[in-house]
């Protein structure tokens, strides 16, 4: 192991990473929070602002796993669909097998240059969590309560016309976890009783996809999206990435693969549309099973080239930020006071307590109830 992938592993290094995405991402947030009087004037200006903002704080997080950890992104994918990737807005639809699946869905959205539009359907908990939750706020993301009675109303009305942007603005993906929670085996079992007592074909990796949020969302994007990303995400050598591992400088090998199906060969009936879902999550599983047999999706490789605007916004936030905490703690260790120095070690000691808790609430033990019940199963 190297100097540097030691000092990876450090608790300072974690601290000084965590306080720059958290201080920056309030200020941020802040900035944000200033555009309010804008929006009545000028929505669309508004809109770009909060866009561009968004993306200074999501970018931290794909600069993390490309620079930090220095995670690999292969993608296997059709050439001839390589091509339209962020030319053109598109429904995603991947499945939520791992801790990090999200840093790698964005990661793939910054090599296509559309992090800072992209879109996700979200809890309404993660609405009222600073930094990622306030941002995603201002970027008018869609929430939801988990209850489909409320929320069919809310999603209608945000995708009717989504995000209140031109039809001819292209590069938008919003993002679609259709299993609706995070795979665990508990809630494996759970669903593939639900899918027995539906008659519905059983799943080996994926839980039974939730299908009325998707019929909606593709309903109401007609003539706004051009087409489904089915995207199917695994790890190298049966790894299971976690936030904490990143952190720690591990390098992972994410492999992705994305189909391009056009919007249009979708049925517009929703029991047909239902039942199309469905059998996707079907192919999804075999192509999970043709990875975990070979170790590679079915298609040509391709690794999306970098891009060094998620690593110059980092490395701006933390030369702008650790300077004068450095100065702050020297300032303080220099002041003799012993009351000083164990006040400020204490303060240290609990916001690490806190990152490592933070941090914590991303495993998949500690994933939500959402999917436990077999009740709350039967939402198709």
């Amino acid at each position: 192991m190297g100097i540097l992938q030691v000092l990876k592993t450090q608790l300072l290094c974690h601290l000084i990473i965590c306080y720059v995405f958290l201080v920056s991402g309030l200020i941020i947030n802040l900035l944000q929070l200033c555009t309010l009087p804008l929006w009545p004037i000028n929505k669309q200006l508004a809109r770009k602002i909060n866009c561009r903002l968004g993306y200074s704080i999501s970018s931290q997080l794909v600069a993390l796993l490309e620079w930090w950890s220095g995670t690999e992104c292969t993608l296997y994918t059709a050439p001839e669909s390589y091509k339209l990737y962020g030319k053109e807005n598109a429904i995603v639809v991947l499945n939520h097998n791992f801790e990090i699946d999200f840093m790698t869905g964005w990661t793939f959205c910054e090599r296509f240059g559309v992090l800072g539009s992209s879109k996700v359907l979200a809890k309404k908990e993660l609405s009222f969590v600073p930094v990622i939750g306030w941002m995603w706020y201002f970027l008018e993301i869609v929430f939801c309560k988990r209850k489909w009675e409320e929320d069919r109303k809310t999603v209608v009305q945000s995708l009717r016309n989504p995000w209140g942007l031109p039809r001819k603005l292209l590069g938008i993906f919003f993002l679609l976890h259709c299993e609706g929670t995070r795979f665990t085996e508990k809630k494996h079992k759970i669903s593939m009783e639900v899918a027995e007592k539906k008659g519905l074909p059983k799943l080996k990796y994926h839980l039974l996809p939730r299908t009325k949020g998707f019929c909606v969302t593709v309903q109401n994007l007609r003539g706004t999206a051009t087409a489904v990303y089915d995207s199917t995400l695994n790890f190298r050598n049966n790894e299971m990435p976690t936030l904490l591992g990143v952190l720690n400088g591990k390098k992972y090998h994410a492999d992705l693969y994305v189909r391009r199906i056009p919007l249009d060969t979708i049925p517009e009936d929703e029991s047909e549309c239902a039942a199309w879902l469905h059998k996707l999550y079907q192919e999804k599983d075999e192509f999970q099973e043709h990875y975990r047999q070979t170790g590679r999706f079915p298609g040509p490789i391709t690794s999306p080239p970098h891009r060094p605007w998620a690593l110059l916004n980092w490395l701006f936030w933390v030369c702008l930020l650790v300077y004068p905490l450095c100065m702050l703690l020297l300032q303080l260790l220099l002041s003799g006071s012993t009351f000083t120095v164990v006040c400020t070690s204490a303060f240290c000691l609990a916001v690490s307590v806190g990152i490592r808790w933070m941090i914590g609430q991303t495993e998949i033990d500690k994933s939500s109830n959402y999917g436990n019940k077999e009740m709350q199963m039967n939402n198709n």
